[in-house]
């Protein structure tokens, strides 16, 4: 469900600009000496402030369309003070535009929209159409490491992961039951988890590159 546009989200999105763009990759992604992380569909930002702060050696950028979860994500960097975290206004479905070949060394794939008809399955992130737009962003043994809640979306992606030739390892359908040290848990999946729903989780990797 798409937020309501706050007024004047523009300007309050400038108090960020320097690390926040739209449509444009800031120079955070030009430091070879760093390992490159997108997470697709920030939200609010929990995850990607986390990680980042957990991971100051690594870079990280958030990718989301709603200007106003950005802009919550905004603040939450600020408050961190993370200088290796760069947002995005920005639709997945244009990803190959703003990443150059194989730029890419891991995806985040946390609590997408499972559009749950038939009919819109190829607007789901790990439609094989999509797979294909990460297969050029990613460097060879890249990895997208995925999280849902909704399990008919989980059985989905591991079919369109064997469709792609990909490599699964890790894969749970209750991540909590045993959950590793390094998870972290984004808004949607503290959600869930407190209201009893198990969470899916696997890793996927781009062997072929």
């Amino acid at each position: 469900m798409r937020l309501r546009r706050k007024p004047h989200i523009d300007e309050k999105l400038q108090n960020f600009a320097d690390f926040v763009t739209r449509g444009a990759i800031l120079t955070i992604t030009k430091d070879p000496t760093r390992e490159l992380y997108v997470e697709l569909g920030t939200g609010k930002g929990d995850f990607i402030t986390q990680i980042a702060e957990r991971n100051p050696q690594i870079n990280f950028i958030g990718l989301e369309v709603e200007a106003t979860c950005v802009l919550a994500a905004a603040r939450k960097v600020r408050e961190k003070n993370l200088s290796n975290v760069r947002l995005i206004v920005f639709d997945v479905e244009n990803i190959a535009e703003i990443f150059s070949e194989h730029e890419v060394d891991r995806l985040y794939i946390n609590f997408c929209d499972p559009w749950p008809k038939k009919r819109h399955a190829k607007r789901r992130l790990t439609h094989a159409r999509f797979l294909e737009l990460y297969r050029k962003i990613l460097k060879r043994d890249g990895e997208i490491y995925f999280k849902t809640d909704n399990r008919g979306l989980f059985d989905f992606s591991l079919e369109q992961f064997a469709i792609a030739g990909l490599e699964v390892r890790d894969i749970t359908n209750d991540l909590h039951a045993n959950e590793p040290s390094e998870n972290i848990r984004t808004e949607y999946e503290n959600k869930f988890s407190a209201a009893g729903v198990p969470i899916n989780f696997c890793v996927v990797k781009f062997a072929n590159g």
